[in-house]
């Protein structure tokens, strides 16, 4: 008891001692990362970032402009306050077992010169920093914010890979660069298409923004985690003076709003991962601990799962989406197919068949719903209502059939961006999913609504909705032109991916990804959680069909990547649900289509073995609950040899199956030369193996029985 008061007492002389001081200063638990704050002479919030001897962050302006005025001057600090936390919690799904959260707290109390309250709350973790703005209750009930002020004032001229602020997508190519040179200029010319309509600021970045300092001594990812009820984050670059500053999604009103929020509020957190080495960046769990536990009591139904889907050969254009291909009403109600509409029964029935031959439990389906033929008209609203089936679909006999081999079907939802008639039909559609037995919604929002901006604060609303009650119906959800990721999957995980990036989709119908692309997203996308890339394409050259009238010559389409380097992505990009995403032709006969049918997409541990931004990542994954491990390694234009240490395995004879380019391999003349060979090896055992340009390896390591 003596203890428990001393304690208290402790703490209460530390915040009457920081009461009296404008000053404050909180370290991580292990020491190395250090967050001061204190006020300026205009009574401006500022906090800096130090990492070791090295600054992060300089002094740095905190707070809001309100359409009533400035709120980030003339404030005071009324008292501080510091704590600890630290405990271990398990996901339901992850790349780890178990994650410790461990952190030490600043709550700083603020107080205005017109008597507003603002408490700015600090987490200081060994692998970064979080903070949030606090609205306690007072007699403000509301607050419309018109930006927010927040900014990190960079210490030099870092290499930056970003793509543009946008507050409609992330589907662009990554740039390299240093923060005073950062101009999408360029990138606005060759980005235009039905994906990317909007750059707000050509000296703006979306987040997660990775940086690495001139002397490679730290690398740093800005980003935000908790995103509810407020707009998306991203940032204004002042190239001069190094200065980041928030950008907020504005309303797609007009009004220059960017938020309205009520008192109480908190914002989301807004973060900074720090790392020694560019490895240190992708091992961080900061964005996870900063979210709410699971709110989901029975979560048995979320599982981790790989997929096919009728989607590829879409693209590909073996089969259409749409099944009249005519802008009429009357064409599918009158039952006039063209002949090569994808989302067929028996298409289905087929795809469910390779499913179940290969060990595969799921299958997307797009195209079975109407309303195709006029998906991309201007009027958009009341095209799709998520329930009524073309008449060459039978969606009760597909889930039957699906449900007899073991395969379950991932509905698709294409919302066409008119989400005010997504959310009139949502819950007949998820009803009538659950009644069905269907598990996994697949949603899509192309395209640009006139009301609203992919990012404001009404849209984060409806995805979150869209997340609560696919939750409340025992629907998984992977979102395609999604809000970015904020960690949101560990307080509602049956979000189990998003997309938010270029994915593989624009190789089929685009100058495509390069492959330095793959060794970027790993250190930027994926740093804010799970993401449907949807790998494993086996037609690089896409032949078969897309290309298949063409001579080679002629061929502008094309993966830019070896087969290898494909295989690769399952372990190097994370997500608790894989695409096995090229058409099942591609993969009959092919021995490397074995390494998908054994990868797994559940961890209970990760180890990054080697990894350079826009260079290569290597990365080694223990499979959940068994003593099996999966490595995964990509390479960009540039050949090199990785030598892969197998110290990350237990005690005991293990057997690798290694996929690795051929002699000859190259992403673009010669994408197919793969070699596959075992090899026995032990946790004492290394490995050299050649990645080809554009290239990669897979590799399955089994106990030996």
């Amino acid at each position: 008891m003596k203890q428990i008061i001393l304690f208290i007492f402790l703490v209460l002389q530390g915040t009457m001692v920081q009461a009296q001081s404008k000053k404050a200063a909180i370290a991580s638990p292990d020491g190395l990362i250090k967050l001061s704050f204190t006020t300026s002479k205009k009574g401006e919030p500022l906090y800096a970032v130090t990492y070791g001897t090295a600054k992060v962050v300089n002094p740095s302006v905190l707070g809001f402009e309100l359409k009533e005025g400035n709120f980030s001057q003339k404030f005071k600090v009324l008292k501080s306050e510091t704590s600890t936390f630290d405990e271990t919690w398990t996901p339901v799904w992850g790349q780890y077992r178990n994650i410790r959260n461990n952190y030490n707290e600043l709550l700083v109390h603020l107080k205005d010169d017109q008597g507003r309250l603002l408490d700015i709350r600090f987490k200081v973790y060994n692998d970064g920093v979080g903070f949030r703005y606090e609205l306690p209750t007072q007699a403000k009930k509301e607050f419309i914010i018109l930006n927010e002020n927040t900014q990190f004032a960079m210490t030099s001229d870092h290499t930056c890979w970003w793509v543009p602020g946008c507050w409609e997508n992330d589907e662009y190519p990554y740039t390299q660069s240093t923060i005073s040179t950062v101009d999408a200029t360029e990138v606005k010319k060759i980005s235009m298409n039905t994906h990317a309509m909007y750059i707000d600021d050509l000296n703006g970045v979306n987040t997660p923004f990775t940086m690495r300092t001139q002397k490679r001594g730290l690398h740093i990812t800005v980003h935000e985690a908790a995103l509810v009820n407020y707009p998306g984050l991203s940032l204004k670059v002042d190239r001069k003076n190094l200065i980041l500053t928030a950008n907020i999604a504005a309303n797609g009103d007009g009004s220059g709003i960017r938020a309205t929020v009520p008192c109480p509020f908190n914002t989301p957190w807004r973060t900074i991962q720090i790392g020694v080495k560019a490895a240190d960046l992708l091992a961080s769990q900061l964005i996870l601990n900063l979210n709410e536990p699971c709110k989901i009591k029975d979560v048995s139904w979320i599982k981790p799962q790989k997929y096919a889907g009728i989607w590829w050969e879409m693209h590909l254009g073996k089969s259409t989406w749409d099944f009249s291909g005519a802008q009429s009403m009357d064409s599918w109600t009158k039952k006039v197919p063209t002949g090569k509409h994808g989302a067929t029964t028996e298409n289905a029935m087929r795809y469910i068949d390779f499913c179940a031959a290969n060990g595969i439990p799921g299958l997307l389906i797009e195209g079975w719903n109407t309303g195709w033929e006029f998906w991309t008209g201007k009027d958009r609203e009341n095209v799709f209502d998520f329930t009524t089936p073309y008449p060459d679909f039978d969606i009760e006999k597909v889930v039957a059939y699906g449900k007899s081999k073991g395969v379950g079907l991932i509905g698709h939802h294409e919302t066409a961006m008119a989400p005010a008639t997504y959310e009139k039909h949502m819950d007949a559609a998820y009803e009538m999913y659950e009644k069905l037995g269907i598990h996994g919604v697949k949603s899509g929002y192309v395209f640009k609504d006139p009301k609203h901006y992919h990012y404001d604060q009404w849209m984060v609303n409806h995805y979150n909705r869209t997340m609560e009650k696919c939750a409340d119906h025992k629907l998984m959800l992977d979102i395609h032109e999604p809000i970015h990721q904020t960690g949101l999957c560990r307080t509602y995980p049956n979000l189990v991916a998003a997309e938010g990036m270029r994915g593989q989709e624009y190789n089929a119908w685009s100058v495509g990804n390069p492959p330095v692309h793959t060794c970027i997203l790993p250190f930027t996308r994926n740093m804010a959680g799970p993401m449907d890339y949807t790998p494993g394409i086996f037609d690089i050259k896409l032949k078969r069909y897309k290309n298949a009238k063409l001579a080679d010559k002629d061929i502008k389409e094309s993966v830019h990547s070896t087969i290898a380097n494909q295989l690769a992505l399952y372990v190097v990009f994370y997500s608790p649900i894989q695409m096995a995403a090229d058409v099942p032709e591609n993969y009959e006969g092919n021995p490397a289509f074995q390494f998908i049918r054994d990868v797994v997409t559940d961890w209970d541990d990760t180890k990054v073995l080697e990894a350079e931004i826009a260079e290569s990542v290597v990365m080694a994954r223990k499979a959940k609950g068994e003593n099996k491990w999966f490595v995964g390694g990509v390479t960009n234009e540039k050949e090199r040899t990785s030598t892969v240490d197998f110290s990350f395995l237990p005690e005991g004879n293990f057997e690798a199956i290694v996929y690795k380019d051929g002699a000859k391999a190259h992403y673009d003349t010669n994408p197919t030369d793969i070699n596959i060979e075992r090899v026995p090896v032990t946790n004492k055992s290394t490995f050299p193996i050649k990645m080809a340009s554009g290239g990669g390896f897979a590799i399955s390591v089994m106990p030996v029985k």
